[in-house]
């Protein structure tokens, strides 16, 4: 029960007004409110980071091999140049490129276990979150079709690890002023 007592006019008057137990709001609940509240929002980041957290551990297992995949490319690219060069037909060459060869192999296929792939550049056209272009080549293809690649470009576990060094085609004036007045 509450008491209001009125003082108007020297008329002192008292009004009793009851208020259920149930409407009555304790500053301690309000407080248990307020806490349980926070504890709730707190644990919701918490489990956020946590879900972050194990993503990013994620991500930093698939990369943590980039640095050393990425030096090995060149020795890579050493063995793809021998074998290239070498081409005669001479026995012990032949069985020297056989031996080169399934070194190559052997070695492409560990970096393959490990999430390195080739990036196409056969009949593509230019992607520059793929290629890096060094060249371009007026001829009839089409415009920013990969005429060559100079240097096989990687991807690690969907990262790209090194750009595809490339030339690409762009029309001639002729060709295209002729398509125009078509």
């Amino acid at each position: 029960m509450i008491y209001i007592k009125n003082d108007k006019n020297s008329h002192k008057e008292e009004i009793k007004i009851e208020v259920p137990k149930e409407q009555i709001i304790d500053p301690k609940d309000v407080k248990i409110d307020e806490l349980t509240d926070t504890l709730k929002r707190l644990q919701a980041e918490f489990e956020n980071y946590k879900k972050r957290v194990d993503k990013e551990h994620v991500q930093n297992i698939k990369t943590s091999n980039a640095k050393l995949i990425k030096d090995l490319l060149a020795i890579l690219d050493s063995f793809e140049l021998a074998l290239r060069n070498n081409q005669e037909e001479n026995h012990e060459i032949s069985k020297f490129r056989k031996g080169l060869e399934l070194i190559y192999t052997q070695l492409y296929s560990t970096l393959e276990d490990y999430g390195l792939k080739i990036i196409d550049t056969k009949n593509q056209k230019f992607d520059p979150y793929k290629h890096e272009v060094l060249m371009v080549k007026e001829c009839s293809e089409q415009d920013d079709v990969i005429l060559q690649e100079f240097q096989k470009g990687y991807i690690l576990n969907d990262t790209i690890i090194r750009h595809s060094k490339v030339m690409i085609a762009k029309h001639t004036e002729d060709k295209k002023q002729s398509e125009n007045k078509q």
